[in-house]
């Protein structure tokens, strides 16, 4: 304790002591270990806090004591207290509200003790403070700390906060010199939630009315499988079923009041289903380009020059990835123009770079294609370097950057960042087996979820500060089984992820959010 704050402490000592009184008898019994005047006691090598105390007390000073625990409520006897000292004592816990009921104290020491950490609620009631010591504690810098460290620069009273003990990091680092950034205390886990029926190609989650819904593209049943929310039995239940034998793709896109769904299917053609307003049934509305579309492996929404438009990867070498768009106000989808000829097309996924809207396409026979679009239809602007025998696209933005996930069976799949002209590098993860490298935004977490056939799949996490993806977690169990979409949903205040698997029934994972500060 330095010089100044000594004085400081003995002229309150002096004030609050009544310059040595005696005791007086009538208001209680001063206990064997303390010494006692009119308005104040010091206690030393006491074996539990002292009892037996005049609720009148001022002043009350533990050196050397043998207290272990400070329990809740130690001091509820002495409401009067202005000043309390823990000096050199072998306690390391502190009780939630230990300090219930000091609404007069001033003065809090709880120097050079044994305390790596400080309950969350410790100063809550005592709004009096004006000067508090810590130091000389082994304090443990984590996220049971963070509280403090928030604390500190808001608080009115002078705090002499003391150093971190650890961990290495933060080690000989003052309190209030630590960067709340620094700590890293909400984590993220997906728990299983609800197992859903058969098995499944495709998953996608839309509003309508109001409502949320999911979609389900189920082959071997032969249907699109839509999903509500019952508020009843805090389950997905089924709200109807589009007959949709070897569906591939079930695509809504929601125009006000009216719903439109792409059914691409591998043989029987894909339709364009639709439900103009509230109240009425999906029914078929349009077969969908039945010379192009001739095996269908992807269909995407997306928006161009104002006017919703869908792009259908086409596997097939006979057959042409099409972009269809909407000819006029209530009419169809038509084709407006064909990509990528001859190449067996596995994946297309729209984007955004630079404000002006991009189509990047995977197929079985060439690196990832970049399109832009320019004066009303798509011309090829690059493709994407050391990036062979990709199966599929996905991309997020962070920070302004652009990033895609690229999956790949075989090899490791790949994260690359937009540098204004190409897609570079930016981290490779092992994924033999893998079908699906999708990054999903959850309540603002960006998560990249790793797919496979073989083995676990994987969470990642993107850190900012790194720049990389983190594992987070192993999904399950349940384990999705060959897993083939996921797909992200809130509803009633609860965050929800569909994993569509093509060996084994959907699963439904709650994402939660754990504070380790709490």
């Amino acid at each position: 304790m330095g010089g100044l704050e000594g004085a400081r402490l003995l002229l309150l000592l002096l004030l609050l002591g009544g310059a040595g009184t005696a005791w007086e008898p009538h208001k209680g019994k001063c206990p064997p270990s303390c010494s006692c005047t009119k308005d104040s006691a010091l206690c030393t090598g006491s074996p539990h806090v002292p009892e037996g105390f005049p609720p009148t007390l001022l002043s009350l000073s533990l050196v050397r004591s043998e207290v272990t625990h400070l329990t809740s409520g130690s001091f509820l006897e002495v409401p009067s207290l202005h000043l309390l000292l823990f000096t050199a004592n072998t306690f390391s816990v502190i009780g939630d509200d230990a300090f219930a009921g000091l609404s007069y104290l001033q003065y809090l020491s709880l120097a050079n003790n044994h305390l790596q950490t400080l309950p969350k609620f410790l100063f809550r009631g005592l709004e009096t403070l004006s000067h508090v010591d810590l130091r000389g504690n082994p304090f443990l810098c984590d996220c049971r700390l963070l509280w403090l460290v928030l604390w500190l620069p808001r608080v009115n009273a002078s705090v002499g906060a003391g150093a971190c003990a650890g961990p290495p990091p933060l080690a000989n680092k003052q309190l209030q010199h630590l960067d709340p950034d620094t700590f890293h205390c909400r984590t993220v886990e997906l728990s299983w939630f609800q197992t859903l029926g058969e098995p499944a190609l495709g998953v996608e989650t839309f509003s309508y009315l109001g409502e949320p819904h999911v979609v389900l593209a189920q082959p071997f049943v032969g249907r699109c499988l839509f999903l509500v929310w019952d508020y009843l039995q805090q389950r997905f239940r089924p709200d109807g079923e589009i007959p949709a034998p070897s569906v591939v793709a079930c695509k809504p896109l929601v125009l006000g009041s009216r719903l439109f769904v792409l059914v691409a299917r591998l043989w029987g053609g894909s339709q364009l289903w639709s439900r103009p307003s509230r109240g009425l049934r999906l029914s078929p509305s349009q077969a969908l380009a039945p010379e192009l579309l001739l095996k269908p492996n992807d269909a995407e929404l997306l928006w161009l020059d104002g006017e919703p438009c869908f792009v259908v990867a086409e596997a097939s070498k006979a057959g042409r990835t099409t972009l269809l768009c909407r000819d006029g106000p209530g009419h169809g989808f038509y084709p407006r123009q064909s990509l990528h000829a001859w190449h067996r097309d596995t994946d297309a996924e729209p984007l955004e770079l630079a404000g002006e809207p991009h189509l990047l396409l995977a197929s079985a026979s060439q690196r990832p294609v970049l399109y832009r679009w320019q004066h009303g239809r798509f011309s090829r602007r690059t493709d994407v370097p050391e990036a062979e025998d990709v199966y599929a696209t996905r991309h997020f933005q962070v920070a302004g950057d652009v990033l895609v996930c690229l999956t790949r069976y075989l090899g490791d799949s790949m994260v690359m960042r937009w540098d204004g002209s190409m897609f570079r590098p930016l981290q490779a993860l092992p994924s033999r087996g893998s079908l699906i490298f999708q990054p999903l935004l959850i309540a603002g977490d960006q998560l990249v979820l790793l797919g496979s056939d073989f083995t676990y799949s994987l969470v990642f996490q993107y850190e900012p500060d790194s720049g990389l993806l983190k594992l987070l977690q192993e999904l399950g169990p349940p384990v999705p089984s060959a897993p083939r979409a996921f797909s992200f949903i809130s509803v009633a205040g609860r965050r929800f992820l569909f994993t569509a698997n093509f060996k084994g029934p959907t699963q439904v994972y709650q994402h939660l959010i754990q504070d380790l500060s709490a």
